[in-house]
């Protein structure tokens, strides 16, 4: 019987009917090798990365919410947003 593969960049070398997609492929090793690396690293070690991750993420969605607010409120000063309820809106927009 044949064993699943654990190399993960298989099903990508499938979907192409077989020939391995090098950019794909590459990207997939790198990450099978950086996931291998954190599973040699103590459990204390990998806790610890998963927080700092988490909270990279948390500070990235902050800066990309500021940049939308930022967006927000000149489109506003603009004129370019009305307030109102979605009443409103639905009148404005059926005429």
């Amino acid at each position: 019987m044949h064993e699943p593969s654990q190399d993960v960049s298989e099903p990508f070398m499938r979907r192409r009917g077989g020939e391995p997609h090098m950019e794909k492929e590459r990207a997939t090793s790198r990450f099978q090798e950086v996931i291998e690396t954190v599973e040699g690293l103590p459990s204390d070690d990998q806790l610890l990365l998963i927080e700092i991750i988490r909270q990279r993420l948390i500070q990235d969605r902050r800066a990309e919410l500021a940049v939308e607010i930022a967006e927000a409120r000149d489109a506003y000063q603009r004129g370019d947003v009305h307030r109102g309820a979605v009443a409103d809106v639905m009148k404005e927009l059926t005429g």
